[in-house]
């Protein structure tokens, strides 16, 4: 069931779940080769979720800034963003400009697409690519403002094109070095392949000198222009509304078939995404993957007998707390609280045969913030909570251990390297979990014994 209020809580975000809506969307922007962006709003904006997005990626980010003021506000930003736009092609040379809009420009009813439109015809840039995307920070989550604007970058830029045999993999906001990973999959499958949008060696950029402002890396323009024709899309994300779905706008603008997996995390989950590209392609399984698989099912019995005593706390972006949260019943860690900030009523509906299945009550919270989450996960006697680094609430106010994964990580470095897709990144993610309860354990272990038998005996 769906619950967003506990009495000991106020009826609002006090520590919330989740980031702003167009903080999701530069994420996705980052993943297209030679792309820059553009927040239209206050200067306050841009300078936040550019250190919020670089604290974890540990990776310059460049976001441009229409800067607007009281006067824009009051007569309108055309002029701000005209001149935004201009200082980022004249410093950047971009080959696509994104355009996301704020609470600020939303508010005061900016037509963002119109002002697009009339830029373009100025200054004689018909052909030149502008994807806009209304992003108000107060609309939804940054999860919604990820999917949300990478559906507009297909929307602006796709074209129809010849069919050909590429896939079109979408993927949600996922690590680099699962991104690599799941390349790695698909290489050793010799899969020709869209992947879509990709910020693996944008935001995780090798060091080079001399320094540029911006890299050749992502998904090309080219490969999104023909996303069209391709064999068919495999899009990561069983969570996400029609609304926001890269996959559904091309599945009904141009026919390309739509395959609909989870994240490859976990056993299950891994299974299903190597069956979709086996039944799409007539590729077999890889002995080398085979091989990872059997490892993962080895250590999987290894670690079981210490997660059948977990009860954990799962929180983040809807997609990854619903493959974690598979993960862990597969594993014996039973999920006391499975929780988003986003506004997602498919995580629950996707989660009720498992608590079904499971007998004991899992608590779904969406729209939630870290207030109820605790709450709720002392009340079932929660012993470990998974997520990002916004959870060491959890830790500090409950001494519940927190296991960092998804975005953002800001307390630790390597965020952005975290490997937990396939059957490798699930061996590693199940470890950290497992050593994660066993340390808690020995913590306090010779303490609780001495307790529970010498005193009791005296």
């Amino acid at each position: 069931m769906m619950e967003n209020e506990m009495k000991s809580c106020r009826n609002v975000n006090e520590n919330p779940c989740n980031m702003c809506m167009p903080m999701g969307g530069i994420i996705a922007l980052k993943g297209i080769a030679g792309s820059m962006v553009v927040l239209h709003g206050s200067q306050g904006c841009s300078t936040y979720m550019r250190r919020h997005i670089a604290e974890h990626f540990n990776e310059p980010v460049d976001v441009g800034s229409s800067s607007l003021n009281e006067k824009g506000t009051i007569y309108g930003g055309a002029k701000n963003l005209e001149q935004a736009l201009d200082n980022v092609r004249r410093v950047y040379n971009p080959h696509v400009i994104g355009i996301l809009t704020t609470c600020l420009a939303e508010t005061i009813g900016e037509d963002v697409e119109r002002f697009a439109d009339e830029y373009k015809q100025k200054n004689g840039l018909q052909d030149f690519p502008l994807v806009t995307a209304p992003t108000p920070g107060y609309g939804q989550s940054h999860d919604e403002g990820y999917w949300f604007t990478a559906k507009r970058i297909l929307v602006c830029l796709t074209e129809t094109a010849p069919k050909h045999d590429r896939l079109n993999i979408v993927i949600p906001h996922i690590s680099p070095a699962d991104i690599r990973e799941i390349k790695r999959i698909l290489g050793l499958m010799n899969i020709e392949y869209t992947l879509f949008p990709d910020i693996s060696d944008t935001l995780d950029r090798p060091h080079e000198r001399p320094y540029t402002k911006m890299t050749s890396n992502g998904t090309a323009l080219a490969d999104i222009k023909t996303m069209s024709g391709a064999a068919a899309t495999i899009q990561m994300g069983v969570t996400v509304e029609d609304s926001f779905s890269p996959g559904k706008y091309l599945k009904d603008t141009f026919g390309v078939p739509l395959y609909r997996v989870p994240l490859p995390i976990g056993m299950a989950g891994t299974d299903q995404f190597m069956e979709t590209l086996q039944e799409i392609t007539g590729q077999p399984m890889p002995a080398s993957l085979a091989q990872e698989r059997g490892r993962l099912l080895d250590g999987m019995i290894d670690s079981h007998k210490y997660n059948f005593q977990g009860r954990g706390m799962i929180f983040g972006e809807p997609e990854l707390v619903y493959s974690i949260t598979k993960t862990c019943l597969e594993n014996g860690l039973h999920p006391v609280v499975a929780a988003t900030g986003s506004r997602n009523a498919r995580l629950g509906e996707l989660l009720q045969p498992s608590i079904a299945d499971g007998g004991e009550k899992i608590h779904i919270l969406s729209e939630t913030d870290f207030c109820h989450i605790k709450n709720y996960g002392e009340e079932a006697g929660a012993n470990i909570a998974i997520g990002h680094s916004g959870g060491r609430y959890l830790e500090e106010r409950a001494g519940i251990p927190l296991v960092r994964v998804g975005f953002p990580i800001h307390d630790r470095v390597g965020g952005q390297r975290l490997l937990s897709v396939g059957y490798t990144g699930t061996m590693l993610l199940l470890d950290r979990i497992t050593n994660t309860l066993l340390e808690n354990k020995h913590k306090s272990y010779r303490k609780k014994m001495f307790e529970q038998f010498y005193q009791a005996a005296n």
